[in-house]
């Protein structure tokens, strides 16, 4: 059985498979408590310029995850739905 912490997942850089984009770093876990399942990563935009602005949240389900590997999650995620925040990907660890 393969287990991994919240904390080893928010140090893996999410890549999409689609474009080879870098989208960024998992912030965040969307869990069914009742169910006992991860539902989807959340991986941080950062949409400001200038230090104004805000940041946008691109939630990816689970069954856009491709597979885990030692240093990078590599998703399915189609280019129009993070196309479609505007902004850039966040381009370092928060």
């Amino acid at each position: 059985m393969n287990k991994c912490s919240i904390n080893d997942l928010k140090d893996k850089e999410v890549i999409n498979i689609c474009d080879g984009k870098r989208l960024g770093y998992i912030n965040d876990v969307e869990i069914d408590i009742c169910a006992g399942c991860v539902l989807a990563i959340v991986v941080l935009f950062d949409c400001r310029i200038f230090g104004f602005g805000k940041c946008e949240e691109l939630v990816i389900p689970w069954d856009g995850i491709g597979c885990f590997g030692k240093d990078a999650v590599l998703v399915n995620v189609d280019v129009s739905v993070y196309e479609k925040l505007g902004c850039e990907k966040k381009s370092g660890k928060k």
